[in-house]
């Protein structure tokens, strides 16, 4: 049975072995990779209407942008290589967005890379790895 494997990606080493993983997993049981770019993101903020709309223009092409220099070759490389796969780019929280687009595409399993992150860092704010394990209602693997 083909399903949908989703792989968060943000160009670290992490992230390309999580990247490399997920396309040797998905090549060989023919599931569809997405490929997954999250630009961080938050609703919160006071703007006037003016700043709203050119908040959107920025947010439109750093979408545009970050297809076109990451998401895409990447997908193209895939594919050269006999894979299945496609991009999303999102702004929004890294876990949360990844969540939500793995439930919206009825994905099986969420493939992620462990950061790098410092110990204290990790220990304030958490890691997208482990909130994801926490929050996420389908399997998640964790590559280091």
């Amino acid at each position: 049975m083909n399903s949908l494997l989703v792989v968060g990606y943000d160009t670290s080493e992490c992230s390309e072995r999580a990247l490399e993983y997920a396309a040797m997993w998905a090549k060989s049981t023919g599931n569809e990779l997405v490929l997954t770019y999250v630009i961080q993101w938050s609703p919160y903020s006071f703007n006037t209407p003016q700043e709203n709309e050119e908040r959107h223009r920025r947010r439109e092409a750093e979408i545009e942008r970050a297809h076109k220099k990451v998401v895409d070759p990447v997908v193209e490389r895939l594919r050269e290589q006999g894979g299945s796969a496609r991009g999303v780019i999102r702004h929004g929280h890294p876990a949360e967005t990844l969540k939500e687009i793995a439930r919206e595409l009825g994905a099986s399993n969420i493939v992620v890379g462990r950061t790098g992150a410092s110990r204290l860092k990790t220990q304030l704010f958490g890691s997208v790895a482990s909130t994801l394990i926490q929050i996420s209602n389908i399997p998640v693997t964790v590559v280091p």
